[in-house]
């Protein structure tokens, strides 16, 4: 199977005209959502100016999961076709989604000490969080012995994902029901907006993350394939040389 928009060439003239667009949006977006969640979010009554973590947690949160969902999809299209920018998909969304895990389980526990009294505890959603980073962890080290096992792990354990999900649903825990839902909300949205900013940010950020990686990789392999090309003139350059020179040194 081959795929015409995935070509090195397209990919290369692509990202040069829309790289810095996608910066600058990052950045506008970025601004509108910290403003916004400073300035104009009220404060929360019982959690005080502490709850502002949310707006960074949440959506680190969301890129978590959205990641790796994305790397599953990858991961399955690169056993399918054997094409290498699904393979450069999957290595670049594991450094990515380990950050923004990680992320995560950092902010959580800031977020957790003043409501629970500590940052750590072994809940549900916690625990299966910190499994999904150890995923992450795993996949770069797989990455580097064998593509094809790497695509496998990540395929198994997508089943962490909807543990995380509904983990909250099924066990007694102490991290809090999801307040955002495919049947609505129950955040004002002077709050939701700005979670919604961070989100799309993140996601461009994700994006240039992917572009800069996939254009050095391309490029290190062009010149490489130049450098292959010239070394064995040059060989046999000094073949040819060499060998002048012992018919010269005969002949004196």
């Amino acid at each position: 199977m081959y795929f015409e928009i995935l070509r090195p060439y397209l990919i290369m003239l692509c990202s040069f005209r829309y790289a810095r667009i996608l910066i600058g949006f990052c950045w506008f977006l970025a601004a509108m959502a910290i403003y916004l969640s400073i300035w104009v979010a009220p404060s929360d009554f019982q959690q005080g100016e502490n709850y502002r973590i949310i707006y960074v947690h949440v959506p680190a949160a969301w890129m978590s999961l959205l990641i790796y969902i994305a790397m599953a999809i990858s991961s399955v299209l690169f056993l399918l076709t054997k094409h290498p920018l699904f393979q450069l998909f999957s290595k670049s969304g594991a450094k990515i989604g380990a950050l923004f895990t990680l992320f995560t389980l950092l902010t959580g526990g800031f977020w957790g000490k003043p409501m629970w009294g500590t940052f750590w505890v072994w809940d549900a959603r916690l625990t299966s969080v910190l499994i999904l980073f150890f995923i992450y962890l795993g996949v770069l080290r797989f990455q580097q012995f064998s593509v094809d096992v790497a695509s496998i792990f990540i395929c198994i354990g997508l089943i962490n994902i909807p543990i995380i999900k509904f983990s909250v649903n099924w066990w007694n825990t102490l991290h809090q029901p999801s307040s955002i839902s495919q049947f609505g909300t129950s955040i004002h949205i002077s709050m939701l907006i700005p979670i919604l900013l961070i989100l799309t940010s993140f996601l461009c950020l994700s994006g240039i993350f992917f572009i800069l990686e996939t254009r050095q990789i391309i490029l290190s392999f062009s010149s490489f394939s130049v450098k292959s090309q010239i070394n064995p003139q040059n060989n046999n350059r000094k073949q040819v040389s060499f060998y002048t020179d012992n018919r010269s040194s005969k002949s004196t």
